[in-house]
């Protein structure tokens, strides 16, 4: 009987850790199946195609990209409440297209090809040596190098480190 007091305790965090492994990425953490960035270790969120719009945005010349940032329900319930710095589980990701003319309608864009999607995970004590943050960017699904991936954190810590190294706000 001694034993089984024991064992049960053990059996039951046993069964957790194994449900908590086998559960699909759902945006509040970076753990998923697939293939993930170098460095981080961050992969594609699912579903994030469906997530709420933050922002869309236009890249001049040399990409001349459409851009559009969406972002899960702790990240989306941050910007609404102006909490700051994101909570853990925040998820951001910035979808990227060439940048058309219409057809259609002479003054309007269109997105063209698709040319990344780009994703930012806060988690503090995992990466705690970049503000919290650890970064993907995937090319045709593929994680692009280990190079490209260095530039993330320098970028957003050189001119947003004082909004939680977020460059997208709100849009109105």
């Amino acid at each position: 009987m001694n034993r089984l007091h024991y064992l049960l305790p053990a059996a039951a965090a046993a069964a957790l850790v194994l449900a908590v492994l086998a559960c699909r990425y759902d945006g509040r953490s970076d753990e998923r199946p697939g293939p993930v960035a170098p460095i981080y270790g961050v992969g594609l969120p699912e579903g994030y195609p469906e997530w709420p719009l933050v922002a869309p945005a236009q890249e001049a010349a040399p990409l001349d990209e459409l851009r559009a940032v969406v972002a899960n329900e702790v990240a989306i319930r941050a910007y609404r409440q102006g909490v700051r710095p994101f909570p853990d589980g925040s998820v951001l990701v910035k979808r990227a297209w060439k940048h058309l003319p219409s057809p259609d309608f002479a003054p309007a864009s269109i997105p063209g090809q698709a040319t990344t999607v780009q994703v930012m995970v806060k988690d503090a004590r995992r990466y705690a040596a970049t503000g919290g943050w650890g970064y993907a960017r995937f090319i045709d699904g593929r994680p692009a190098d280990a190079v490209q991936h260095r530039t993330c954190h320098a970028c957003h810590a050189s001119r947003v480190r004082d909004r939680d190294y977020v460059f997208t706000r709100l849009a109105p």
